[in-house]
């Protein structure tokens, strides 16, 4: 079987590179990374927010190749779905599949005022009213999920796409000091401790280069 491939763009500022690895890596498919670098112009267009078609992550596997985020997940849940990347309940997998749409489409807002930036810590940083309504609606997810499912992870005690396609809004909201209420803090600090969130989280603070659109100025 030919080698799969996984091709990411920067560790410290792709959001949609991040959900793409953690989906295979809960999925336990074993891949080499491809990693494309920041000023190549596919890459630099996904990380500005300036493609709409975006070609990162790519995963390629058995003679497939699947681009978007969310048909890597349902791939990766076809091929592996022991993983139980989706929830074993129909109820629950209609939940985690509409969710993880919300999370693919939506929230522009929250996406260019709060990018990604894992290097990055701004205290006190001042949120918009228009990234704060999806910074509400984003907990109010969780807070939904959660309550439902008792935790720690949104679908319960079982890592599911939803937890990967959260996680780099996890992210955000530490580097921009958004402040949680517990039990959503405490479903912040169980994703940051996830082995891979260390390991990711690792490569990306030792990245060399920096994109300068991407970092905020006061």
């Amino acid at each position: 079987m030919a080698t799969t491939t996984l091709t990411i763009s920067s560790k410290n500022y792709s959001s949609w590179s991040l959900r793409g690895w953690l989906l295979a890596k809960f999925a336990g498919l074993e891949f080499e990374e491809v990693v494309t670098a920041p000023d190549d112009p596919s890459a630099r267009a996904e990380l500005l927010l300036l493609s709409s078609s975006i070609l990162v992550p790519c995963l390629r596997h058995d003679g497939a190749t699947v681009w978007d985020t969310l048909a890597i997940a349902e791939y990766l849940n076809e091929i592996m779905p022991q993983a139980g990347l989706l929830p074993a309940d129909r109820i629950q997998r209609a939940h985690c599949r509409s969710i993880c749409g919300e999370i693919h489409s939506g929230f522009t807002t929250l996406r260019a005022s709060l990018p990604v930036n894992l290097k990055g810590h701004f205290p006190g940083f001042k949120i918009w009213s228009r990234a704060q309504a999806d910074i509400d609606r984003v907990c109010a997810i969780w807070r939904d999920c959660l309550a439902s499912s008792g935790g720690p992870f949104l679908f319960g005690a079982r890592r599911t796409m939803a937890d990967a396609m959260y996680a780099p809004v996890v992210t955000r909201f530490l580097t921009y000091d958004v402040k949680l209420e517990p039990d959503l803090a405490a479903y912040a600090t169980t994703i940051m401790m996830m082995p891979e969130m260390i390991e990711w989280i690792a490569a990306a603070k030792a990245e060399p280069a920096d994109v300068e659109e991407l970092e905020v100025e006061y």
